[in-house]
């Protein structure tokens, strides 16, 4: 049997750090929303007991470690099922490395399929608890829409979807260590909240106004990404609502609410960036295509 899943990627319309955790982890509050750019994952059951991975991108791991490899042993090991082969390709088409949970999306899709493939027609608990083994980003990828994300970002609330009709997104070329990005914040003298509050009562009340108001990500004030403030002043001169980083970047996204004004701009950002896309919100993490 064989599943075809889209993998959608997020982006965080607010992501604020409370702490350190005592585990090294740190307390997050995150606004997460899955966008229609998307990876296409497809599990095949094999003979054996290997578990293949193949992608269309050569620097991307086909190892255990690929995350894609973890979700499948750990949906094994929560659902007791003796390890089978399995052949999972991914076709990537969201950026690695890049704020936008790509790497995260192909486990959660790789679940997703195995729940099919072996009706275990598992509860949102359930995913969560498996998900959490493999990353913290994945149980919010398989569930996906719009959430609010807490304590590692694991801790999952519903939040009612929003229309965002169009988001550009752009990767520049500069990395980013997701690690000295929490320890940055970790050394840093002084660091300014954002208003989780208001973020929160924005979403629920559907004020789009004050969401796009209250966008923002606290790693902003860390991360030096060098094209970040041509990127956003570029967004906001073709009419972008709001512009800021995604994750521990260095993607940096831009809400519109006008499609020629969003066309206009992905044409002016292409120009430099070829990593630009434009996308929309999507109320999924996942989606079976054809089994």
């Amino acid at each position: 049997m064989k599943v075809a899943v889209k993998a959608y990627a997020k982006i965080n319309l607010m992501l604020d750090i409370l702490s350190r955790l005592d585990n090294g982890y740190h307390d997050l509050f995150m606004i997460m929303q899955s966008v229609s750019l998307y990876d296409m994952v497809t599990v095949e059951k094999t003979e054996g007991k290997d578990i293949k991975i193949t992608c269309n991108i050569e620097d991307i791991p086909t190892d255990e470690k690929n995350i894609a490899h973890k979700a499948a042993k750990a949906f094994f090991s929560f659902n007791n099922i003796e390890d089978t082969g399995l052949h999972v390709h991914i076709e990537k088409h969201i950026p690695h490395a890049a704020g936008l949970a790509g790497g995260s999306a192909d486990g959660a899709a790789v679940i997703v399929a195995l729940d099919k493939i072996f009706s275990t027609k598992i509860k949102e608990r359930d995913i969560i608890r498996i998900g959490e083994k493999v990353g913290a980003d994945v149980p919010f990828c398989t569930l996906g829409g719009t959430m609010l994300a807490q304590y590692t970002g694991t801790v999952l609330s519903h939040l009612p979807d929003l229309s965002l009709p169009y988001i550009i997104i752009v990767k520049p070329l500069q990395d980013v260590s997701t690690a000295a990005a929490y320890s940055a914040f970790d050394t840093a003298e002084r660091v300014r909240h954002l208003d989780k509050n208001g973020m929160l009562q924005a979403v629920i009340k559907g004020d789009m106004k004050s969401v796009y108001n209250n966008v923002d990500n606290v790693f902003e004030q860390f991360i030096d990404v060098s094209d970040r403030v041509i990127i956003k002043g570029i967004m906001r001169k073709h009419g972008a609502k709001c512009a800021c980083m995604s994750g521990s970047g260095p993607s940096v996204f831009g809400i519109f609410e006008d499609k020629a004004s969003a066309e206009k701009c992905l044409e002016t950002l292409k120009k430099d960036y070829k990593e630009s896309y434009l996308c929309f919100a999507v109320n999924d993490g996942c989606e079976i295509t054809e089994d």
